[in-house]
């Protein structure tokens, strides 16, 4: 007997909130029951329920979201749970938040952090307790503007370059902060690979919808470092649910002018 829309969205929420009663349908059955039924029927019984990306990816995907919008601590804080129940580390929650500090600032990922120990430290117990990820040793000096710059070429690459070869004139000292800390310190930084840092930078992007330029490079370095176009569409029909439509029909018109434009220069582009 095939399942309905409901009956698989409430089977996705549980696993999402690791619960057999989800909390959304108490919440919401006095006063919007309705908002509650489409919830789960389209977020997690159509959305959640595509195959193309993983549930893990979806969880930071969401966090990347919900912190660059910086406007639903709520749902942050259900998600972080949600990233955990799903198999996501706390490393790797952190991580994602680091990520997004070029492209949300420092006052949105504070919030985000402080949303994260919000929901998981207890000041009495200590349980909160990490390795935090570094690239920093007291052993090994670096040049950060040389690793950056390998990074910057790999992940961005031509189109990256035409949008830093534009501000050289006006202000190189952008440049050389765009090199040496986005990619000479937060991208070559280890927890996460390259294609979720891409996953979470294209989703926040997508999400706070005023820098078109800049999402259509990471669509680019989305590709670049190996991501498919499965993977990359995905990601923006995930958008749909926290962001809105527009913002996602928004990313799709650029992924598809990236896809043609790599077509057109012989670059790949994975299926």
């Amino acid at each position: 007997m095939t399942k309905t829309r409901f009956e698989i969205g409430l089977e996705n929420l549980n696993r999402v909130e690791c619960t057999e009663k989800p909390s959304i349908i108490e919440a919401l059955e006095t006063v919007a029951p309705e908002l509650g039924q489409y919830i789960i029927e389209f977020g997690y019984g159509e959305i959640y329920a595509r195959s193309g990306l993983s549930f893990q990816h979806r969880q930071l995907a969401t966090i990347a979201i919900l912190t660059a919008l910086g406007t639903a601590p709520t749902q942050l804080r259900f998600h972080i749970r949600g990233a955990l129940n799903v198999g996501c580390t706390l490393a790797e929650i952190i991580e994602s938040q680091i990520q997004l500090l070029p492209f949300c600032g420092f006052p949105a990922v504070l919030n985000g952090i402080t949303v994260v120990k919000e929901t998981l430290f207890d000041e009495s117990d200590g349980i909160l307790k990490i390795t935090p990820n570094s690239i920093h040793t007291k052993e090994k000096p670096r040049d950060r503007y040389k690793e950056g710059l390998e990074a910057f070429m790999r992940i961005d690459g031509e189109a990256g370059l035409k949008i830093t070869e534009n501000l050289k004139d006006i202000s190189p000292d952008l440049v050389k902060f765009i090199i040496e800390f986005v990619f000479g310190d937060i991208y070559i930084r280890p927890g996460l690979d390259l294609v979720t840092r891409e996953i979470i930078t294209v989703s926040a992007l997508t999400a706070i919808g005023y820098a078109s330029p800049q999402l259509k490079v990471h669509i680019h370095g989305f590709l670049n470092v190996g991501g498919s176009q499965k993977q990359l569409l995905e990601t923006i029909i995930h958008t749909s649910i926290y962001a809105g439509f527009p913002a996602a029909i928004n990313a799709a018109m650029m992924m598809k002018e990236v896809i043609s434009e790599r077509s057109d220069s012989g670059e790949s582009a994975q299926a």
